[in-house]
């Protein structure tokens, strides 16, 4: 009797495991960011952007496409994508679509700009359908699965596998970018006091000067 209580005990405590790594699991899917899909209005004159910030030795694949409902306009675009030290990565002109892919060799912000060609719109807003990948999210998991002969439940904890390391490469990323601010913070604050301890000597070196002054006119005018 006590054997089949303990057994009973340990089964509910390994589907409790279970349950609790299937929940760790769905939420790593969901804190996890993937692609994304990017409606733009391009005006007719002026150009729009979108930017996203990426840590260093990132995948990033993105395609565009013209999106348009009046087959009688054939309508362009040009498209340039830069880096966070302003270097050219991509840029295409008069162009229906494209695509570009790049792996970044630098962290900050990577911007893509988009503007219509003139005259081919009939001065009307150009849409622009914008798929943006980064990271995890550039893996082609059936090839992968293909490839290395993974299946069921070995593709999907190769999938968490990756999820993991990506939150993880993620969270340095994050901590080292807060230890940069903390020691500009702390630079600028010590900056900041030891220009107030110098406006208060040169004010009180100034003051004491004006006194003296002072008192030396008086004096001279027989005032005191």
């Amino acid at each position: 009797m006590n054997t089949i209580v303990k057994f009973e005990n340990s089964t509910k405590k390994m589907s409790a495991k279970m349950r609790h790594g299937l929940t760790t699991a769905i939420l790593l899917f969901i804190l996890l960011p993937v692609g994304e899909a990017i409606w733009l209005d391009v005006p007719t004159t002026g150009t729009k952007c979108v930017s996203e910030e990426i840590q260093s030795n990132i995948v990033v694949l993105a395609d565009y496409i013209i999106i348009s409902e009046d087959h009688s306009l054939k309508p362009t675009i040009s498209a340039k994508v830069t880096s966070p030290y302003g270097n050219n990565l991509h840029h295409s002109e008069n162009v229906t679509h494209g695509e570009f892919a790049f792996t970044t060799k630098e962290s900050g912000n990577y911007i893509a700009c988009f503007w219509a060609d003139a005259k081919s719109h009939g001065n009307k807003d150009v849409s622009i359908n914008v798929e943006w990948k980064t990271g995890i999210a550039t893996k082609d998991w059936a090839s992968i699965a293909k490839r290395e002969k993974l299946e069921g439940v070995e593709l999907e904890i190769r999938k968490l596998e990756g999820a993991v390391e990506a939150i993880h490469e993620n969270l340095i990323y994050l901590r080292n970018k807060e230890a940069d601010m903390r020691t500009v913070s702390e630079k600028t604050n010590s900056r900041v006091a030891w220009c107030s301890m110098m406006s208060l000597g040169i004010c009180i070196v100034v003051s004491g000067l004006q006194v003296a002054y002072l008192k030396h006119y008086f004096e001279k005018k027989k005032l005191i």
